[in-house]
Formats: C-alpha cells, structure tokens, sequence
C-alpha cells in the first residue's frame, strides 16, 4: 500500500452554516471552538501534525474502557475517515468540478479536526495510529469514491449515535453530539452529490421514517463491518454496553 502524506501549509477553511442559511469559511481553530473546544486546547490541536497515518502502524490495539475506551472508539474512526480523505484529495478523480472539489476538501479538513481533538484528548491513552487498506476503492473513479464515502459518513453518524448512551461524562456527550451532527452533514452532502436534489439526502435507509431518527449501531456492528478497511486487529472487549 502507497503511503498518504498530506501537507498543509495554512489553516484550512471550515464551513459552518449560520441561522440564515449562509455558508461561512472559518479558520480550523475557529472551527474547533465553534464545537465549544477551549482556546488552549484549539491552539494544541492547530499544531498537531496533519500527516495520514503510514505502513508502520501496529498490528493491535485494545481501545481500553469506560469513557476512554468510547473515545478510542471514536478516535479509531476518525482516524479511518481522514485518511480516507487525505487521500481523495491527493489525487482527484477525473473530470471532478471545483465545486466538488471544495465539497472534499472541507470534509476532510473536518474529519482532520475531529481526528486531531481524540488524540489530544485522549492523551497518553490514545490508542497508537491505525493501518488501513482502501485497495477495494478505486480512487481514479468518481462512483467508488463517493460510494465508499457514504459508506464512511452513514457508518459514522450510526456509530455516533449507538455510543452516545455509553458515555458516562455529560462534556464528552456534548462534544460527541456537535461532532455527530458534523458527519451528519457530511453524509447528506455525499448523498447529494451522488443523487443531487433527491430524498437521498436522508433516505429511509438511514432515517426511520416514522419517528424521523437517524440509523444507530452498537460499537460490534461498527466495529465488524469497518473491518474491511482496518488492518489493525482492534480490541473493543472493554467497552461498555
């Protein structure tokens, strides 16, 4: 497997969507304390490093227990979907409109945000960085690539949404609940590219119907069907349940 490198050389702009409706580009470290993240911790997170994760990784992690193992849980996946990211954005598709292209970007620069806060959170209980294997996606085509990231944003908001309850700190809950409704929009805005002015953007796959709730999966279900794309071995016997 090639190694991903991703350099940035400023602060990538974020979008947030106002009370009216209006996109505004902000700065990552604005972004991160628009999730209510201090200024100190905005200023740790800004000079994490935002390299993808390489060939070295280790063979096995356990995510550990409690709230922490939660985290790990979450950082794990985090971790997938920036390197996922990282690497469309190296090399787009072909023939892909700007627009596009901007749509990519700033999911990535969210999913890097999310990946960079687990991890200094986390501290010295952060499990190692992962290894994945995207060989069954074919970056060089527009469907697979935007298949494979609705796959990644649906399976993110379930995974969010099942490990809410399993948090015992109502903070880390508060956080959880603004970063799942991040990747809630990243899935509705994949669902749109894939399917533009559609009912897909919150299909009846995903939302119930009948009490309008989004999909909810336990850290197992999450944990088995992202085995495809994880090649670390993952430990998640410690979590709650």
């Amino acid at each position: 497997m090639e190694k991903d490198v991703n350099i940035i050389s400023k602060p990538p702009k974020e979008v947030v969507v106002t009370p009216g409706g209006i996109m505004t580009p902000i700065s990552r470290m604005s972004f991160l304390k628009y999730l209510g993240i201090s200024t100190a911790a905005a200023s740790l997170l800004f000079t994490a490093s935002s390299c993808s994760d390489d060939d070295d990784g280790p063979g096995s992690v356990n995510l550990g227990s409690g709230d922490t193992g939660i985290l790990n849980y979450a950082y794990l996946l985090e971790q997938l979907e920036a390197a996922f990211y990282v690497k469309v954005t190296a090399s787009f598709y072909a023939s892909i409109p700007d627009a596009e292209k901007t749509i990519l970007q700033d999911i990535r620069d969210h999913e890097l945000a999310h990946r960079d806060f687990f991890k200094k959170a986390l501290g010295k209980d952060a499990i190692a960085d992962a290894t994945f294997d995207f060989s069954s996606i074919d970056f060089t085509n527009r469907s697979s690539v935007l298949g494979a990231a609705k796959t990644f944003e649906d399976l993110g908001v379930s995974a969010y949404n099942g490990a809410g309850k399993l948090l015992v700190s109502a903070d880390l809950l508060l956080i959880a609940g603004k970063i799942v409704s991040v990747e809630a929009r990243h899935a509705s805005a994949i669902r749109d590219l894939l399917n533009p002015y559609s009912a897909d953007f919150a299909g009846d796959d995903i939302v119930t119907v009948s009490n309008g709730l989004d999909a909810s999966n336990p850290p197992a279900t999450v944990l088995t069907a992202a085995r495809t794309y994880v090649k670390t071995s993952v430990d998640f016997s410690g979590l709650p349940s």
